[in-house]
């Protein structure tokens, strides 16, 4: 019995996890083979899967540990013994395949996977009032699932493909190589952009989330080329613009603002969809840091020293601490309780499609245009080919400053061929130190060793 893919049973419904994922579903006291049979099961259903995205294992905490503190703008803050320690090993490229981070992050990402998986399954066969809305949450659940691969495949690289329901825990595990993940989910995002409307309420998945996302998976594929088309989609709609004042991009009063194109929901009040960002990155929490069960972020010297002095960006980037360091103004809030911040995650913001359509389109005249929107937002001159430095390089810098602490830093040195030279840079060690893969979680791999391996630069 392969215990790997038990996360994948979800037949069942589940806004919140349950022990055994094989039970009842903890809503709706009824087992698979009475759910997913009416338009009300599947409205339920998609919560559970946007649910997904908010557990600590995905956005609510390690993808920021995978993402954002593993590169060179944020690092651990809290400690390095303790129960801080492994997130001292991630920070270093020292972890471990034991390390609990990854096995949460891999089990959680899975969940949310699987609770997708079973409605992509299930819908097709159930008859629903609304046409429209059988449609939009299908595209939906093609969206969840994409995102959580995307982040899965710029994590541990090699992972196993699961693209049907399982309803057996007797599964045939498949490990691919984080190309064909890209592949497969640009095609499901193609599909989804096809089901989803251009506006939705309540922070919903759009169309133009569905092109943008795409635009991203075939940059980090390697096709700048395909990645064109859907970006330009997203800019053609007229949807979107920049907000004026970078500042006004943050904070629950803001969200869902011209510039939004996905957030991750969160909202406070002791009710258990809170976010941890505010406890994480600045001292108005009302957590216990690490033993309180979340990761503190520090600011980087490094990061601060980028900052151009005329950078509007910087302002609703950081602030002072009072003791010459910074922590992330972006993610200030008044929590109710710990880790019950109303910050929503902004995981694709318009800006992001503007840098995005410059880097697949290669340098140019309209290139740079497209960055010069951005940088006009900062307050910043204007950049152009006489610019000092590569068109890449021009262009890693403009992103490493306007999406700080935002999960795009690792993506893109990654992406950018140069993670080993900046990280060794950063942290003063060798390029054969720094990895570029985590390593896939011990307890995958025992549950099918003949199945699983190990990345290479972790055997």
């Amino acid at each position: 019995m392969k215990k790997l893919y038990l996360i994948l049973l979800l037949p069942l419904l589940f806004v919140s996890c349950g022990e055994d994922f094989t039970s009842l579903s903890p809503i709706s006291e009824r087992n698979a083979q009475n759910f997913y049979e009416t338009q009300g099961d599947f409205e339920v259903a998609i919560t559970g899967a946007y649910d997904a995205l908010q557990s600590n294992g995905t956005f609510g905490v390690n993808y920021v540990l995978m993402l954002e503190m593993r590169a060179d703008n944020g690092a651990n803050g809290g400690g390095a013994t303790g129960l801080a320690a492994t997130l001292q090993q991630l920070d270093d490229f020292e972890e471990i395949s034991t390390a609990s981070e990854l096995e949460t992050t891999w089990n959680q990402s899975y969940e949310g996977i699987g609770r997708a998986n079973t409605i992509i399954a299930r819908i097709d066969d159930v008859d629903f009032t609304d046409s429209n809305l059988k449609n939009q949450i299908k595209g939906e659940a093609l969206f969840i699932r994409s995102l959580l691969y995307y982040n899965m495949a710029v994590i541990f690289g090699n992972i196993p493909e699961q693209f049907e329901e399982v309803t057996s825990p007797n599964v045939e595990i498949n490990q691919v190589p984080a190309s064909a993940i890209f592949d497969r989910i640009a095609s499901d995002l193609e599909e989804a952009e096809g089901l989803l409307p251009p506006v939705a309420e309540g922070g919903r998945a759009t169309e133009y989330a569905a092109a943008a996302l795409l635009g991203r998976v075939h940059l980090q594929a390697g096709n700048p080329g395909a990645a064109e088309a859907p970006l330009r989609r997203v800019v053609d709609s007229q949807q979107y613009d920049l907000v004026e004042d970078y500042t006004q991009l943050w904070g629950a009063s803001n969200e869902g603002n011209v510039e939004s194109i996905f957030e991750v929901q969160y909202i406070s009040g002791g009710v258990g969809e809170g976010s941890a960002y505010t406890d994480m990155y600045t001292p108005n929490g009302v957590g216990g840091g690490v033993g309180g069960g979340v990761a503190p972020q520090d600011v980087t010297d490094d990061i601060v020293a980028q900052f151009d002095p005329a950078d509007e960006r910087f302002e609703g980037t950081l602030e002072p601490d009072g003791d010459g360091g910074y922590w992330v103004e972006k993610f200030d809030s008044s929590p109710t309780t710990a880790f019950d911040a109303p910050n929503n995650w902004v995981e694709i913001r318009y800006a992001e499609v503007l840098l995005n359509l410059a880097e697949a389109i290669g340098e140019s005249s309209e290139a740079y245009d497209l960055i010069n929107e951005v940088r006009d937002r900062a307050g910043l001159a204007d950049i152009d080919g006489n610019t000092p430095g590569t068109f890449e390089e021009k262009l890693l810098q403009e992103r490493r400053l306007e999406f700080a602490f935002e999960n795009k830093r690792w993506p893109d040195l990654l992406r950018f061929g140069v993670a080993k030279s900046v990280m060794a840079n950063h942290l003063g060690i060798s390029e054969s130190e720094v990895t570029l893969l985590y390593p896939i979680p011990l307890g995958a791999i025992d549950v099918a060793p003949d199945e699983m391996t190990q990345n290479p630069e972790h055997q």
